[in-house]
């Protein structure tokens, strides 16, 4: 064989070699894409979903809508909806019914994630109202109300006029009469006391009764601004006499206060009855929906009520 003859085989030879080196690589490459692939979806498949912990509505907008109804409760999701509707709801926000999953595993307790985001939401409700949640001169007061997926209407508890102390009262009292702002700082004192602080209602209706025999009259909205003020104080004193502790001043404290016992009276008698009689999953939980408060009781020319329609 010549000398050409032979180096052409040994080319042809290194040639077969390279190209079945180039595929072998080619092969591996694919198989670590194959790999690199696989890796991506097992990454995708055991991520876990951010429970929704806090959703706003207000102003024509809102994070929620009637489907939401399993995790917002029917209020929330009720007040999402006519909001994006165009009706004129108050502005609030609703912590969901996982908050409700969460607290109760937690012992009672509220996470500081859902504190910070429901201070968010706060904040943005005070944008919308142009006021501040416990603002001295010009005080944002709201609501705290339950909201199971299903009505239980009666069976779980709610807090108003939360923001009001001894400050903010004051402030109020210059905007909208003494009258007004005491009524309304005495209500917040009787159902923060007996919703949250446990102290039994009937002491409170007692010293009402007193103060208006006292005062020779029979209906609540004979008393006087003064009055008003003077039950105040006896409620702050009935409170401190039963719990060991003054009625709370800070808005933030009252404001966790009042979530956690709307969270925890879904486990209330009424609420664990009213259940039972209707089938109701124990597992559902509420949401509760934080919401600014308009008020019926600041003269002749405004009121509150309830409206019905046959096709919601």
């Amino acid at each position: 064989m010549t000398a050409r003859k032979k180096a052409a085989r040994g080319e042809v030879k290194q040639a077969k070699t390279r190209g079945a080196r180039g595929g072998a690589a080619g092969k591996k490459k694919g198989t670590a894409g194959k790999r690199k692939g696989t890796v991506g979806k097992k990454k995708t498949g055991t991520a876990t979903r951010s429970p929704r912990r806090v959703i706003s509505f207000g102003d024509g907008t809102a994070d929620g809508r009637t489907g939401m109804i399993a995790l917002l409760g029917g209020k929330g999701a009720g007040h999402a909806e006519m909001t994006l509707l165009g009706i004129p709801v108050p502005p609030g926000f609703t912590i969901s019914t996982e908050v409700c999953t969460e607290f109760e595993k937690a012992g009672g307790r509220l996470s500081g994630a859902v504190k910070k985001e429901a201070l968010a939401a706060m904040a943005k409700v005070e944008t919308l109202m142009g006021r501040r949640f416990g603002d001295p001169a010009d005080p944002l007061l709201v609501s705290v109300r339950s909201g199971a997926r299903v009505s239980m209407p009666g069976m779980m508890d709610t807090v108003l006029n939360l923001g009001l102390n001894d400050e903010t009262v004051v402030g109020l009292a210059g905007l909208a009469g003494e009258r007004f702002a005491y009524d309304s700082y005495r209500r917040l004192v009787q159902m923060y006391g007996d919703v949250v602080l446990e102290v039994p209602h009937d002491r409170f209706e007692d010293r009402l009764e007193a103060l208006k025999t006292a005062r020779g009259v029979a209906q609540d909205t004979e008393l006087e601004g003064g009055d008003w003020r003077t039950l105040v104080h006896d409620y702050q004193k009935i409170v401190e006499e039963y719990t060991g502790r003054p009625f709370p001043q800070d808005p933030r404290e009252q404001l966790w206060g009042a979530v956690g016992a709307v969270f925890r009276s879904w486990g209330n008698d009424r609420a664990i009855r009213y259940r039972r009689i209707n089938d109701i999953p124990d597992s559902w939980g509420p949401a509760v929906t934080v919401q600014a408060r308009v008020f019926g009781n600041m003269g002749d020319d405004c009121a509150t009520g309830v409206a019905f329609t046959r096709d919601p």
